[in-house]
């Protein structure tokens, strides 16, 4: 049984083409994020991937070495918790995939959230992930582990490709097509314009909360590298292993239409998103994990919001729907 297509919004006119900006900042869409990638993007994204992979290296010796405390380690967890459902729960579920519609100021925490994770501004990502679920695992994916074959040589360039080579490919989704209806939300096109400062905000905020609260230069320090360096690094690679991991292995109790699996060993770390064959054989359910014992803390964040009358109109899963996507109906 094929899923329900995700809403792809209707093709660019050719007047629109025409007119895409090449720039980093696209005076065309109003927003981060032109339809090419250039040279000094490249660049910042080697360093915002190496550079925070180099401390995960040196988490162990750091950390053996006395220079991680209880502090540091509250702050790593409570922005990691902060920007990690950002993604989960903003980028992808609402603004993605509309599973739920939120009240206007929680739109912006969810927007300035998912910033914080360094995962580029809200309307490139979720253009990209539009794409993707259009594609996926098909030709035209961004970042499909099947895209060079199924050979073993073929999957492990794959693989790498879709965990990290995807990101620095020159040519990027149009936003145009596959996000106008973000581009004609002002709220939406402000945050995505922020994202340089929030890229800031995201880096320094640990050190200075850190500083504070110990009160020395010391406290400062293993605060911006557990709590910025470290955590960055790990919600990256959590989220890019949905692309590549849940993509190569795991169970697929439902029918979807590609390879997507899920993998409950990342499901705490992704805040459900590993649950990921689920999602693809119903891309706008609220909630990932159905079964017993699949933990979803977006699901049950996105619970809490509806009990608070923040959000309405979530699409929670339906028992009907489910069984009819489960690979053993009709068998």
């Amino acid at each position: 049984m094929t899923p329900p297509a995700v809403a792809t919004p209707e093709a660019p006119t050719r007047a629109d083409q025409n007119s895409a900006s090449t720039e980093a900042f696209d005076a065309g869409t109003g927003t981060m994020g032109g339809e090419r990638k250039h040279i000094w993007e490249q660049l910042a994204l080697g360093l915002f991937i190496g550079i925070p992979f180099l401390a995960v290296l040196a988490a162990v010796p750091v950390a053996w070495g006395g220079f991680l405390g209880w502090r540091d380690i509250v702050i790593a967890v409570v922005f990691y918790t902060i920007s990690g459902h950002g993604i989960s729960i903003g980028f992808h579920r609402y603004f993605t995939h509309k599973s739920f519609k939120p009240n206007r100021p929680l739109k912006y925490v969810l927007a300035i959230a998912g910033s914080l994770a360094i995962e580029g501004p809200v309307v490139r990502w979720v253009a990209d992930h539009r794409k993707h679920h259009k594609f996926s695992d098909r030709d035209g994916d961004p970042h499909s582990p099947w895209k060079y074959g199924t050979s073993l040589g073929a999957l492990t360039k794959g693989f790498l490709h879709a965990h990290i080579g995807w990101l620095f490919d020159t040519e990027q989704t149009p936003q145009r097509q596959y996000a106008p209806d973000l581009l004609r939300d002002k709220d939406v096109v402000r945050v995505s314009r922020m994202f340089p400062a929030l890229v800031l905000v995201s880096l320094l905020l640990p050190a200075v909360i850190g500083g504070l609260w110990s009160w020395s230069i010391e406290g400062a320090l293993t605060a911006f590298f557990w709590g910025s360096l470290v955590r960055i690094a790990l919600l990256h690679h959590v989220t890019w292993s949905i692309n590549s991991i849940c993509h190569t292995i795991g169970a697929r109790p439902f029918k979807s239409r590609d390879k997507s699996g899920n993998v409950w060993w990342l499901a705490i770390l992704s805040q459900g998103e590993s649950w990921h064959n689920l999602h693809h054989s119903d891309p706008t359910c609220a909630r990932h994990g159905v079964l017993k014992g699949q933990l979803d803390t977006s699901a049950r964040t996105i619970w809490f919001f509806e009990k608070m009358g923040w959000v309405t109109d979530v699409r929670w899963p339906v028992k009907e729907r489910l069984e009819a996507r489960r690979v053993s109906a009709g068998a």
